[in-house]
């Protein structure tokens, strides 16, 4: 199968696909008599793959590891499971970095601890009009300061 075939099945465009040829994701297909990619078709259940497991948010270094081991043969599930358990460590760890970042800025906030995000009626913004700053002072962050 020519690339553009190849990628009118998966999606993807020719550019990509030989990034993850140069990458190494992909191993070089053979070529036809005129020099064309002559790629096989179990390639674009190779490239869903690959497709799938970045948006699970897996690097290409990651994914590379993967299919190594898949490629020499072994079964690649202990190290998938692995991988995918340092992720979920790391998506846990920002959350509680986030919800921290959260309460410091509440804790900034003050009396409006309370703050509710701007709410949209109609495709508007809501808003309460802040008084301008006369040219030329510094703009107060707190009221009666």
């Amino acid at each position: 199968m020519r690339i553009g075939d190849l990628a009118a099945r998966t999606g993807l465009t020719t550019k990509t696909i030989r990034f993850y040829e140069d990458s190494g994701l992909l191993p070089a297909p053979p070529r036809t008599s005129g020099g064309y990619r002559d790629y096989p078709g179990h390639t674009t259940t190779r490239l869903a793959f690959i497709r799938d497991a970045q948006r699970a948010g897996l690097t290409l270094a990651e994914i590379r590891s993967i299919l190594a081991l898949r490629d020499d043969g072994h079964a690649p599930c202990t190290h998938v499971a692995s991988l995918i358990n340092e992720h979920l460590d790391d998506i846990d760890r920002r959350m509680a970095e986030l919800a921290a970042t959260r309460e410091a800025l509440r804790a900034l906030a003050g009396p409006r601890r309370n703050y509710q995000p701007r709410r949209l009626r109609r495709g508007r913004h809501l808003h309460h009009p802040q008084p301008r700053t006369p040219v030329g002072q510094a703009p107060h962050c707190c009221p009666n300061s």
